[in-house]
């Protein structure tokens, strides 16, 4: 709310009151104080800056002033707080009520500030102490700088602006500049030189070879969003398409840049939203018209991802690509299940292996799968978990060595079925798991008892 010039009235003469009208003065309100006492601050600062105190209890004709922009009750008084309240909304006038959002016409964020720049963090007027916790944070990881960041970038847009032809050029323009070294000048003082840099940027910016299209292939791990990598998120925030799939979890999905254009495209197991040919054929669309391709793909996308597939018709069609691994299904699951895939005493290798049926079979090296002190772990293995069951007993695995079927690893919703593989298909008919999965079998399931720490809902 632009308050210059704008009349507040604050209800109130303790510290709280006081906090709030420092907050008013920044914003060069004209500001009224009402209270029968006020705290000596407020008095000394009274006779420096230009607001109105009155000495009096608390009474509606104080209201009758109509041009207030909203009114602050910042007294010790509940009842007198809920009638002060009342008597604004009878009169049409936002109110405020410290510690009170349930009356409260509007609420005020913790506010950080860097110059030009405002971050306000809020927690719905729940808990205001978290509120300014978060607010302590954020100040460390912002420095001081990003104020004359803000500045220099004002000074300059519309010189941008006035260069280049379209607005995504110049979002590319600013997006490229912030991630670079112009912003690591700033930060270390280096204001002459970063102005310097700057307007050199701009001159030589080619908007034409700017606006060619590219297309981001990222791992977008497991499911916790925790485990994505820094470039994962920046690339995220910076499309302008974003292709998904299903083994994107929807907290991952939030993080894309809002205003993207976001294209689901299924690849459920014998319920394809879009064919491979098809997804394949939209990367390249979406890249020949100049926008920036988000191919988010669970876990990681060379790891039975059929990324190279993806990024082979890329090169084929002559189109700039850059791959951003992420964290395997394997390697998440098992570390959030307490079950290394290898251990010195256990597991000495480890081989992935994909659980994905061709025709209704399975066709695999059994023999090589089963090595002494060795890991295996299936990709897509539910639906085909009878036959790899069955078939590593019959090529030679003891019938009780140990395994564990991990369903929607790292999440809140992570379930973990421990079995034998004698035992495990009677376990899924049992337990009804539901893709995605994971199933590891071997000896290091047995370390799940001691080594699992992470509590899943």
């Amino acid at each position: 709310m632009e308050l210059s010039k704008q009349s507040v009235l604050i209800v109130g003469g303790g510290e709280v009151a006081e906090r709030k009208l420092d907050l008013l003065i920044k914003a060069n309100a004209n500001v009224t104080l009402i209270s029968p006492e006020f705290t000596e601050n407020i008095n000394n600062i009274s006779k420096q800056k230009k607001f109105k105190c009155i000495i009096d209890k608390y009474s509606d004709k104080y209201l009758d002033k109509n041009d207030y922009a909203f009114v602050i009750v910042a007294t010790n008084n509940e009842k007198l707080n809920e009638k002060i309240a009342n008597d604004a909304k009878q009169k049409k006038i936002l109110v405020n009520v410290v510690d009170k959002p349930g009356i409260c016409d509007f609420i005020f964020p913790s506010i950080l500030e860097r110059g030009p720049i405002t971050v306000a963090v809020s927690s719905g007027g729940s808990s205001p102490v978290l509120a300014r916790m978060l607010r302590t944070k954020l100040e460390t990881m912002i420095p001081g700088g990003y104020g004359r960041l803000a500045k220099i970038i004002s000074n300059n847009r519309i010189s941008v602006r006035k260069k280049l032809k379209n607005s995504k050029s110049n979002r590319i323009f600013w997006e490229q500049i912030l991630n670079g070294k112009f912003v690591e000048l700033i930060l270390s003082g280096q204001d002459e030189q970063a102005i310097a840099f700057l307007e050199s940027e701009i001159k030589n910016f080619d908007e034409d070879k700017k606006g060619e299209g590219e297309v981001y292939l990222v791992g977008a791990g497991p499911g916790d969003p925790d485990l994505l990598t820094f470039r994962a998120l920046r690339l995220m925030q910076q499309a302008d398409v974003a292709l998904y799939d299903r083994l994107v979890h929807p907290s991952i999905i939030d993080l894309i840049r809002r205003d993207a254009k976001k294209i689901y495209v299924g690849k459920q197991r014998d319920n394809h939203e879009l064919r491979q040919e098809e997804i394949n054929d939209l990367l390249v669309k979406y890249a020949r018209k100049g926008y920036r391709v988000l191919r988010l793909k669970g876990g990681d996308p060379f790891i039975f991802g059929r990324g190279g597939e993806e990024i082979d018709s890329l090169v084929d069609e002559n189109i700039s690509f850059q791959v951003v691994p992420g964290i395997t299904s394997a390697s998440g699951c098992s570390a959030y299940s307490g079950i290394p895939l290898t251990h010195r005493d256990y597991a000495q290798s480890c081989i992935f292996v994909t659980g994905h049926l061709r025709k209704g079979k399975l066709e695999l090296n059994w023999e090589k799968l089963i090595q002494p002190n060795q890991t295996i772990v299936f990709y897509m293995g539910l639906i085909s978990i009878d036959i790899i069951c069955n078939e590593l007993i019959k090529h030679g695995l003891d019938s009780s060595t140990p395994c564990a079927l991990i369903q929607q690893g790292t999440t809140p919703d992570q379930k973990v079925y421990i079995s034998t593989l004698d035992s495990m298909e009677d376990v899924v008919k049992k337990e009804k798991p539901s893709a995605p999965t994971i199933f590891i079998i071997g000896n290091v399931v047995t370390l799940r008892s001691k080594l699992n720490w992470f509590q899943s809902d």
